[in-house]
């Protein structure tokens, strides 16, 4: 199998770390990968930050359910969409999502565990106040980052049948 296609099944969600620190270097090297992600126009319209500090991701974490893996994660990486580059709402969204994927596979391919967290966004303007950034920046994910404390996670997906609605 391709290796691209082998990564793609194999990428898990991760939600449990080992507190290993990250490398900065391998920090970059996801972001970078996100942002080689296809955007219309070549707008690019991703912007990131990093976050490694503790008392910073405490109080990331009391902004979500997912508290637990905010504060075991030793890198978040929250994702945000420049509203101020925008082009077009529906394709700048879907960009930053590809910019997405593009991170959780370079942290896979990394040897690194990595999820998207979007429950966090019913505070979106409380996590741009906390890391002190300008408003023009909607936050469309949290990725957090750090070597698996286990690499035993299982999934499934339904059949081609169910999801293809029509080949002509």
């Amino acid at each position: 199998m391709h290796p691209v296609l082998q990564a793609i099944r194999e990428r898990r969600s991760v939600r449990h770390f080992r507190p290993d620190p990250v490398d900065p270097e391998t920090v970059r090297q996801i972001l970078e990968a996100g942002a080689w992600a296809p955007s219309g126009l070549n707008n690019q319209p991703w912007r990131f930050a990093v976050v490694r500090d503790g008392a910073t991701r405490e109080a990331l974490a009391a902004l979500t359910r997912y508290a637990r893996v905010i504060r075991e994660a030793p890198v978040l990486l929250p994702v945000f969409v420049d509203r101020s580059v925008m082009y077009h709402e529906v394709k700048d969204h879907q960009a930053v999502g590809a910019c997405l994927q593009n991170m959780l596979l370079a942290a896979h391919a990394l040897g690194l565990g990595a999820v998207w967290l979007g429950e966090i966004l019913k505070n979106a303007d409380r996590v741009r106040e906390i890391l002190g950034l300008e408003p023009n920046l909607e936050l469309m994910a949290v990725v957090a980052v750090g070597h698996p404390a286990r690499r035993d996670q299982a999934s499934t997906r339904r059949p081609l049948s169910e999801l293809v609605v029509k080949e002509i």
